[in-house]
C-alpha cells in the first residue's frame, strides 16, 4: 500500500458518494458502504503497487459494478484503465469486451505447449513457496510464463490475446472483479482456483487447469 493507493481510492469514493449515494462500495484500502440500491462498486485504486513504485507501467485502476442476487454478487460492468499506456479495457455483461472501438477475443485454440501464461505471486512466504512450485511445474509444459504484478491487467491481456491464459490461486475480490468480467466477455473460460481463478480460452482451459492442479499437488483446479 502507498499514499497513491489511498489517495486514488479516496478520490473514487468521494465521486461515487456524490453521484451514486445509494450504491454500495468495496475498496481495497478499506472504503465500505452498504448497497441500499442493490448495486455495489468494487474498486482497486492501484493494482500493481510495486510496479508503480518502481516506475514500471504494469499497474492499473480497476472498477467493477455488481448486482446483488440471491446467491451473491453478479457482475454487470468492468473497467480497467492503465494510466501509463492510456488504454482502457471495458466490458458489460452480455455485450462483449472492448478496447477503444475494438471488440476483444481470446486466443483460441491454443495448445498448452504453445501457451504464454500469466501468473502472480502473493506476499506471504507460504503462498509464494506454493506458487513457485506450481510455476516450476508449468514452466516446462507451456511456452513461457509472465508475471506483471497486476491481476486486473493480466485478465485484460487474456481478453486482448496478448497472453493466452492467466492463473493465480490467492486473490481478493477487488483484484479480479473487473478483469474477470472482461476476460469472460472476450470468450475466456474462468473458473475458481483456490482463493483465486484461472482464465483461458476454451481449448486451452482443461489442459492448463489439469497442469496447475498437478503443480499444486491437489485437485482444486477444475
Amino acid at each position: 500500500m502507498s499514499a497513491a493507493d489511498r489517495d486514488s481510492e479516496a478520490l473514487i469514493a468521494r465521486r461515487l458518494a456524490s453521484e451514486r449515494p445509494d450504491d454500495g462500495l468495496l475498496g481495497e484500502e478499506g472504503a465500505v458502504r452498504p448497497a441500499d440500491s442493490g448495486l455495489r462498486w468494487v474498486v482497486d485504486p492501484l493494482d500493481g503497487t510495486t510496479s508503480y513504485l518502481y516506475g514500471l507501467d504494469a499497474w492499473t485502476v480497476s472498477i467493477a459494478v455488481q448486482q446483488a442476487t440471491a446467491t451473491g454478487w453478479a457482475p454487470l460492468v468492468g473497467v480497467v484503465h492503465q494510466p501509463v499506456t492510456g488504454e482502457t479495457f471495458e466490458a458489460t455483461a452480455g455485450r462483449g469486451a472492448w478496447l477503444g472501438g475494438r471488440r476483444l477475443a481470446v486466443n483460441d485454440p491454443v495448445a498448452l505447449a504453445e501457451a504464454l501464461v500469466a501468473t502472480g505471486f502473493g506476499y506471504a512466504a507460504a503462498d509464494r513457496a506454493r506458487q513457485a512450485r506450481t510455476a516450476a511445474h508449468l514452466l516446462v509444459r507451456a511456452r513461457d510464463l509472465r508475471r506483471l504484478g497486476s491481476a486486473a491487467l493480466d485478465l485484460c491481456l487474456v481478453a486482448a490475446g496478448r497472453v493466452d491464459a492467466y492463473y493465480e490461486d490467492h486473490l481478493e475480490a477487488w483484484d479480479a472483479a473487473a478483469g474477470e468480467l472482461i476476460a469472460a466477455e472476450a470468450g475466456a473460460v474462468v473458473t475458481p482456483l483456490g482463493r483465486g481463478l484461472l482464465a483461458a480460452g476454451p481449448a486451452l482451459h482443461p489442459a492448463l487447469a489439469a497442469a496447475v492442479a498437478e503443480g499444486r499437488g491437489d485437485d482444486t483446479a477444475r
